[in-house]
């Protein structure tokens, strides 16, 4: 008990004076953070919607217009599959009426092949074992293709998954901390923006496309004059976050490019050879046309997939990608390569979003919470802390000067990694002040047992505070695993409640068991009392 090495006090204490450092800008709220030396970190907790006020909207979408767009794609994929079928075949009377897609094939004899040309274009609706299309033939030379239930159940779900993706990254863009982008049922989405009081202008956000491009790169430009962003002539450059080389730049020739809006689907796959993770992103006949000419000129070149002004990656051309569908390689991890697919799919909105509930959420709430919340913080505080005192002595003295650490830790580690703090959050930061002394009652609890055996003092501290962690390490385990299935499995509210549960749970943990033993180690190897009161 005694053996307290010096580095290790040295390290806790700098520990829990960084945390309170860390802490201390949250506490100059609103004008009061003006006074706060800005020589020292700013980081501050982010108050949730609740709490701050903001902007509430609802978006939902329209099945139809999902239905709609796919059928559009598979008419562009069906002309350019019989475009490329050799011989060609020649199709007309091609009509989209009552949501299938019908065409006559003018060559009787070319049915078959026409047949075994769009089999390809159809595939697998999820999970359901069912096909996306159904393609029949009809008056020997008619072909009737026609969306099932189930792959327009799929198709709508993807959609909505990326239409969700598509707000999420651009509400990011903003430089809104913390906002809540979650489904509603099927076709609804709901957006909460802390800090936002202008539903209009979070509706403008949302109406707007992101811009998507591919260009060649400039692998001849000077990389010093790229990295201060000094273009050469027929060049421009673009940040570059995830270069290989280093450099946060890259150039890339301005013209010859291709415009990300050609793009009609991006998705995470597997090489066929290497079985490595890959994007696989498929282009309408346009841009596919284009997007051959590019290869086919460039093969051996690095070209760049912009998006938003920012380079996401920029593999070489290997060899000419013709037909229209190209797959990225790149060293990419399963998640990488998903993430880069959901990237390249949300350059536009897969599904007309329409706002059926708007409203602005004001501040009033929340800074009465916040008042509301301190004053039952203080009374909890100031009750624990005499109840400790009154209980266990000078031991009650350290757990109650652990709880106060305690409470600065959660508040630094909330700054440090952006936490958002709302309603449910202070009933976690509250619920965690009642409870962070109850390791401290069992560790006290157990050396009065000790001492009650016989024990000597030192003797009786170290098996209390040996056995009692036991039994605090497996308790709060579990009440970890709890809080990070509410952090996964929930959202908005009951997240922000998840995130100071686990931080208060583990702060609690520390200072109760370590911080503690430090405090009464260096106070046993100080005095070596013969009698201890607890």
């Amino acid at each position: 008990m005694l053996d307290f090495p010096r580095w290790k006090v040295i390290s806790i204490s700098l520990l829990l004076a960084f945390g309170v450092l860390m802490s201390l800008p949250s506490l100059f709220f609103g004008e009061n953070h003006k006074y706060w030396p800005t020589f020292l970190p700013d980081e501050t907790i982010n108050l949730g919607l609740d709490l701050s006020g903001g902007s509430h909207i609802l978006l939902e979408a329209d099945p139809a217009d999902v239905a709609e767009t796919r059928l559009q794609t598979m008419e562009e994929s069906v002309r350019a599959e019989m475009r490329r079928a050799n011989p060609r075949i020649n199709i007309g009377d091609i009509s989209r009426k009552d949501g299938v897609l019908s065409f006559m094939v003018r060559d009787s004899t070319q049915v078959d092949a026409a047949r075994e040309a769009l089999l390809p274009l159809t595939t697998g609706a999820g999970l359901t074992g069912q096909r996306d299309w159904d393609i029949e033939v009809r008056d020997d030379t008619r072909f009737v293709v026609s969306p099932t239930s189930a792959g327009l159940d799929n198709a709508v779900d993807n959609a909505m998954d990326t239409a969700t993706d598509v707000i999420r990254r651009r509400i990011d863009e903003m430089g809104t901390r913390e906002p809540t982008i979650i489904r509603q049922g099927d076709m609804r989405i709901v957006v909460q923006v802390p800090g936002l009081e202008d539903p209009e202008a979070l509706k403008e956000l949302l109406g707007k496309t992101a811009k998507l491009e591919f260009k060649l790169v400039d692998f001849e430009a000077d990389p010093n004059a790229v990295a201060e962003g000094r273009p050469p002539v027929g060049s421009q450059i673009f940040p570059y976050p995830d270069n290989p080389s280093g450099l946060p730049n890259i150039a890339v020739k301005r013209l010859g490019g291709i415009s990300g809006d050609k793009l009609t689907d991006a998705g995470q796959g597997f090489d066929q050879e290497t079985n490595a993770p890959v994007v696989n992103i498929t282009f309408d006949t346009e841009g596919g046309a284009k997007f051959a000419r590019l290869t086919q000129n460039n093969v051996g070149r690095p070209f760049a997939i912009i998006l938003d002004g920012e380079v996401l990656s920029a593999p070489n051309i290997n060899e000419p990608i013709l037909g229209g569908s190209a797959q990225i390689s790149g060293n990419f991890t399963v998640d990488e390569a998903n993430q880069l697919s959901i990237a390249l799919r949300s350059g536009a909105l897969p599904v007309e979003l329409q706002v059926v509930e708007e409203r602005t959420v004001g501040p009033d709430l929340g800074a009465d919470s916040i008042r509301k919340g301190m004053i039952a913080a203080i009374i909890g505080t100031a009750a624990v802390l005499a109840f400790m005192v009154v209980t266990y002595g000078r031991f009650g003295f350290y757990a109650n000067f652990a709880l106060a650490l305690n409470l600065f830790l959660i508040l630094g580690i909330m700054a440090i990694f952006n936490a958002t703090l709302t309603l449910p959050g202070i009933a976690g930061f509250i619920l965690t002040v009642g409870s962070a002394v109850d390791a401290n009652v069992l560790i006290n609890e157990r050396i009065r047992e000790e001492r009650r055996r016989g024990r000597r003092v030192v003797q009786a501290v170290e098996v209390g505070y040996k056995e009692a962690s036991r039994a605090i390490f497996d308790a709060n385990i579990t009440n970890v695993i709890a809080g990070l299935l509410l952090f996964i499995f929930g959202s908005g509210p009951v997240r922000g409640f998840a995130v100071v549960l686990i931080i208060g749970i583990v702060t609690s943990v520390f200072t109760a068991v370590v911080v503690t033993r430090m405090l009464v180690a260096l106070w046993l190897r100080r005095t070596r009392p013969q009698e201890l009161v607890i």
